[in-house]
């Protein structure tokens, strides 16, 4: 009754200071990370630090490869490979090196500015792995379905174009929702029951009214993983129909597009579990642990996929090694 004569008596100034009384400006959050006690907490904490090590080594080896080898380098399979390796170094080192941090150190206190360029730069990154996983659907399809053109079309140029729409694009594609949510107002809590800073945590301890942020946001991602994996299933789709009508190249050719079908699949089939099927993001266990699959686990994977049966990868580590061999048997 109060409360309404004091909106009926236009004390609508009063009323809001009373309504914002509850909100606090948020200078920090706490991310719960697991939940799990310390014993758990160590072994995590060793067995992700091996696999971050794991994965920036088979990363840098694939750089290195193709920077050094004369015949990989001119490959625009493999100019591709090795941006897409940079890549996914970046990747991994958003999320997992604090991931790490607090395992090791109890609290998870992260400011409110880190938590915010955590989570743009790792959805920047992420909407960046969308385009390079098309780029390379391009390259298979023209390779393949175009052989007499690939030359002309996948030209170098044509590639580092590709490499740096697909960079800027990225961190263009999520800019206005990354905004319009770091400009919501945050009630009493400030506890992110994740390892990392997500938009649908953040999103759920911010006060109402939350304008159109939600709504941006899901249409970004919407728009981004339906476009994308619509493209690639569509480019790979061509790719095998085509196989198919050839069947002396078809287990060569298709062999080759089996390893890029195999990363597709794991990124887009997590990512897609968590953002598009409703009901996606409830459960936070599930939530926790197919964001690090994501996060953690397809980085390390990803290398190893392309190369482990790559003949070309194969030859040109062999070659890098005899070099190396001849240059200290020579000192």
């Amino acid at each position: 009754m109060k409360l309404q004569n004091m909106v009926q008596g236009g004390n609508y100034l009063i009323l809001l200071q009373m309504v914002s009384s509850n909100w606090t400006s948020v200078e920090e959050f706490v991310l719960l990370g697991f939940g799990i006690g310390p014993h758990n907490r160590l072994l995590l904490l060793i067995f992700f630090t091996i696999l971050y090590v794991l994965t920036l080594v088979e990363n840098i080896t694939i750089i290195i490869l193709v920077c050094l080898d004369p015949h990989l380098g001119q490959l625009p399979m493999y100019i591709l490979l090795s941006n897409f390796s940079w890549l996914e170094m970046c990747y991994v080192s958003t999320t997992v090196p604090r991931m790490l941090f607090d395992l090791a150190v109890p609290g998870g206190i992260i400011s409110f500015h880190e938590c915010f360029i955590q989570f743009y730069v790792f959805f920047s990154l992420g909407c960046t792995e969308c385009f390079f996983l098309s780029t390379m659907a391009l390259d298979r399809y023209v390779a393949i379905c175009r052989p007499l053109h690939y030359s002309h079309i996948m030209s170098h140029n044509f590639c580092y174009l590709m490499v740096a729409v697909c960079w800027v694009v990225g961190f263009l594609w999520y800019l206005v929702p990354a905004k319009l949510i770091s400009k919501l107002s945050f009630c009493d809590s400030n506890v992110i029951d994740h390892f990392l800073c997500d938009p649908g945590p953040i999103l759920s301890l911010a006060c109402p009214p939350l304008g159109k942020a939600p709504i941006f946001s899901q249409i970004c991602l919407n728009g981004l993983l339906i476009g994308n994996i619509s493209f690639v299933v569509v480019s790979y789709s061509t790719v095998i129909f085509t196989l198919a009508k050839t069947s002396d190249s078809l287990r060569k050719g298709f062999s080759t597009i089996s390893f890029h079908l195999i990363v597709v699949s794991l990124f887009y089939g997590s990512v897609a579990g968590m953002y598009l099927l409703p009901g996606g993001e409830s459960q936070l266990g599930v939530t926790k642990a197919v964001t690090l699959f994501y996060t953690a686990i397809t980085p390390f994977l990803n290398p190893l996929i392309y190369c482990l049966r790559n003949n070309q990868v194969k030859e040109a580590l062999g070659r890098l090694l005899k070099r190396k061999g001849t240059l200290i048997w020579s000192k």
